[in-house]
């Protein structure tokens, strides 16, 4: 399967609070500086698209992705920019809107959003949202927002605010169209509304074969071509992490993956994590770590097999370090991405 794209490479961060040399906890003011470094390298050597998620919490240190990347859009040159993702549904989509026209004008057009519900569900209470609420809120902001992007003057009319009517909002986009993906973790609604609203889809596939994801693919593209529209791009946005050996990437990832695995499974009822889930993951599941080839092979594989126009690493690892980090960047831009493209040229890929 294959996409009418040229096939892009992200990273992606959450601004994960990372150790320093002696094991301690960075102070969060000092993530966000490491993120921008970090972008800064990605730029660098070749990296298609930068995407900073936005959380509230204590271990992951970026609540703004706008601000950050604004800074990192006056230190790079090619570097597409987003977020990944926007918590649309306890956020204000004319808000959102501004925050991103104004990303693109800084940055000459390289702004791009991802809108998600969020995995996690620490806006809601932060900014006076009910839980019971999440699905309504989502839908009729996602409602908005589309015809924010889609029109100079808006009139719309909802239940969570005011009407409004032939509605200018500024800064306008100054070229064509803000680029603006749907993050899913695989429910078919979602897909539906990607469709309806012409949106780009980002599949967030964070564990489990990848192939299983096929059918939400294929049923996309489905509604795209009964809705009368030509299909619009797709992405993947999964863990990963590059070390110059297999053995090493194992040996470097998987304390900081079971510490991050087993804080969230001790909130959501997961058990703990064992290496044998771990190395499962990685031979057979979601998680992209090892060699440049082990990787590289990897990447082609989904990205061939789902037809993608966009492959994103989850670069940061829990507390790893920030070296650590930047030698993952820098071996998935000089090394793992020439190898992708190579082997999608050559058609080089054997189950």
């Amino acid at each position: 399967m294959t996409t009418g794209h040229e096939i892009e490479f992200g990273l992606d961060t959450f601004g994960d609070v990372t150790l320093d040399a002696g094991k301690n906890l960075l102070g969060q003011a000092e993530v966000i500086r490491n993120v921008i470094t970090e972008a800064e390298l990605a730029d660098r050597v070749g990296v298609d698209f930068f995407g900073i998620g936005e959380h509230h919490r204590a271990d992951f240190a970026v609540s703004a992705p706008e601000v950050v990347l604004a800074a990192i859009a006056g230190r790079t040159e090619r570097i597409r920019l987003g977020s990944a993702v926007t918590v649309l549904s306890s956020d204000d989509p004319i808000r959102v809107f501004q925050r991103f026209s104004t990303l693109n004008a800084l940055s000459n057009s390289r702004a791009e959003v991802i809108l998600g519900r969020g995995s996690f569900i620490e806006s809601f209470p932060l900014f006076g949202y009910e839980l019971t609420q999440y699905e309504r809120l989502f839908e009729e902001k996602l409602d908005l927002y589309s015809a924010l992007v889609s029109a100079k003057k808006v009139t719309w009319d909802g239940g969570w605010r005011a009407p409004l009517v032939d509605q200018a909002i500024y800064p306008p986009i100054e070229h064509g169209r803000l680029k603006t993906w749907i993050g899913v973790g695989g429910s078919p609604e979602s897909l539906v509304r990607a469709v309806r609203y012409d949106m780009n889809l980002m599949l967030a596939i964070i564990g489990g074969d990848p192939k299983r994801f096929l059918p939400h693919v294929e049923l996309f593209r489905k509604l795209a071509t009964e809705a009368g529209r030509s299909p619009k791009e797709i992405g993947v946005h999964s863990p990963g992490y590059i070390a110059e050996t297999d053995e090493q990437a194992r040996v470097d990832l998987y304390p900081h993956f079971k510490k991050v695995r087993d804080r969230l499974g001790a909130e959501r009822g997961w058990p703990p994590v064992t290496e044998d889930d771990f190395q499962r993951e990685i031979e057979s599941g979601s998680l992209y770590a090892g060699s440049p080839k082990t990787v590289a092979r990897k990447i082609a594989m989904t990205t061939k097999t789902l037809g993608l126009s966009r492959f994103q690493i989850k670069y940061s690892a829990g507390t790893m370090d920030h070296e650590k980090l930047l030698a993952s960047i820098k071996l998935y831009g000089e090394r793992v991405i020439p190898e992708v493209r190579n082997i999608l040229a050559d058609n080089a890929l054997t189950p």
